[in-house]
């Protein structure tokens, strides 16, 4: 009888056991990223291979993140500001320290772009590299040729910054980043000023050029530019290299009769990491880590990149990505174009919020 009943226990004990674990709830992430930056198949693959089930919500912008964050309980586990955003959020005390230990995968990434990293955040202990890119100029080059001549340079930031140029691309459509902080780096480097200045007078006077060309900018859009591109809506683009080049493989994919295409100017552009990190309110921390490590994976992160068309810092991903994505120029800058791009580097909060107060009066076109 003693027998019976210790096995009649321990088949109650393991009902018991099936019936907790069939009602626990499954683990979860909620990640914040910007739109249009991941590969289809990222998500069901991280869910598949953790049991973690993934909330994947986008955005356009710095801005929009940094008041999430510094509203606090911004309800994401892992986000991905840009370094030069990052770097005063680390300051604020916005972001957990990454237990290294739990990320085997960063032994992929490059030292050298590591070490520019570092330049935002010191002994890279809060946020780990998710892709980088430039900010230069899309092209509809069918209606631009025909809008400013067969012959004209269109690797040239005269054709965004003067007047003259612009308005003869305002009929076929002109867009411009809804960014402070990609226009104004570009328009101080344009006058020969420091791209990073911390001069207040150097932001009026970027802010008298581009007041010269707001007559003729069609619309401030920092993701549904990528469409309108493919599209024909517009043919001119102050954008982000990847998404340019998004445009271009969609206008192809749709046998649209133009060329999309991407330029850095000659004497150089932006260079900008976007990082990932995570708050320092997340609620699921351990799941954020397993997040940053599988992105690290190297066909994880060139599957990224192959679907995208953003670099990533991961060394060893570089040889899963495609030959005709490793050899495009608009996703892998020439070494002496490379030579010529500045970083975005973080700026104290009276020029942040100064870069602010003249994006607001720039866009309203008094």
């Amino acid at each position: 009888m003693k027998c019976c009943f210790l096995r009649r226990v321990l088949a109650g004990l393991l009902v018991l056991g099936m019936a907790g674990t069939a009602g626990a709830a499954p683990r979860q992430l909620n990640v914040y990223n910007w739109s249009d930056y991941i590969a289809q198949d990222t998500v069901p693959g991280f869910e598949h291979a953790t049991g973690i089930q993934v909330r994947y919500d986008v955005y356009d912008s710095n801005e929009t993140l940094q008041a999430k964050l510094l509203a606090g309980h911004s309800g994401y586990d892992v986000v991905v500001p840009s370094s030069n955003y990052a770097a005063r959020q680390i300051a604020a005390g916005a972001y957990r320290k990454l237990d290294k230990s739990k990320l085997p995968n960063l032994r992929y990434l490059d030292p050298a772009l590591m070490r520019l990293i570092a330049d935002v955040d010191p002994g890279n202990q809060f946020v780990v590299p998710w892709a980088w890119g430039t900010t230069g100029l899309g092209y509809n080059i069918k209606l631009a040729r025909a809008a400013l001549g067969a012959n004209a340079p269109l690797d040239s930031w005269d054709v965004l910054f003067k007047p003259e140029n612009v308005a003869k691309l305002r009929p076929c459509g002109v867009s411009m980043l809804d960014s402070p902080a990609d226009v104004f780096p570009a328009a101080l480097h344009y006058l020969g000023r420091d791209p990073n200045s911390t001069n207040p007078a150097d932001y009026q006077a970027a802010l008298a050029l581009l007041e010269r060309i707001r007559p003729y900018i069609t619309q401030f859009n920092s993701s549904g530019y990528i469409n309108d591109l493919a599209g024909g809506d517009i043919c001119l683009a102050y954008g982000w290299s990847g998404d340019v080049t998004i445009a271009r493989h969609r206008a192809h994919e749709a046998h649209k009769p133009y060329e999309i295409r991407y330029v850095i100017p000659g004497g150089g552009a932006p260079v900008w990491f976007d990082v990932m990190a995570i708050p320092i309110d997340a609620t699921h921390v351990d799941e954020a880590l397993q997040w940053v490590n599988y992105i690290e994976t190297p066909s994880v992160h060139a599957a990224i990149t192959n679907a995208v068309f953003y670099p990533s810092a991961n060394l060893a991903a570089r040889k899963y990505v495609l030959p005709e994505v490793a050899r495009d120029p608009s996703v892998y800058p020439p070494a002496p174009v490379m030579q010529s791009l500045y970083m975005l580097k973080p700026l104290p909060p009276d020029i942040t919020r100064l870069q602010t107060r003249l994006w607001t009066t720039f866009k309203a076109g008094r």
